[in-house]
């Protein structure tokens, strides 16, 4: 195994580790900071030219919006559960942008949005044990 594949591995590992740990809070913590981190990757394959994991990043950061606005419980979350799902609706109908025409800028924008419910959601992080 060379070291790119046990760095790779490490990670995996290191992330698994943190998901079977984690609070429900924590996770979706650990989901808003993985579409910013691949929406970042995206960023940076556009500027490389590197088409093919670009989209790959894209459609990750895809999945998990719609893994978030999946969850989403309208019915107790009222006004602000239908908020999420619109900005989660728009955020994907940008994504489909962006990746259509390697725009960073839309990239850029999304990861806006997701980093203001990101700042949202730890402010709200229940006190630790």
């Amino acid at each position: 195994m060379n070291a790119r594949a046990s760095a790779q591995h490490y990670r995996q590992t290191a992330v698994q580790s943190a998901v079977l740990d984690a609070s429900p809070h924590r996770l979706v913590a650990l989901m808003l900071a993985g579409i910013r981190e691949r929406l970042q990757l995206a960023a940076a394959c556009i500027d490389k030219g590197d088409i093919a994991r670009k989209g790959q990043a894209i459609s990750e950061a895809s999945m998990i919006i719609g893994e978030l606005d999946g969850s989403l419980d309208h019915k107790a979350g009222g006004d602000i559960a239908a908020g999420l799902s619109a900005l989660y609706a728009y955020a994907q109908r940008r994504l489909v942008e962006a990746n259509l025409h390697n725009d960073p800028d839309r990239l850029k924008e999304v990861d806006g949005l997701i980093a203001e419910i990101e700042g949202a959601w730890n402010a709200i992080a229940p006190a630790a044990p």
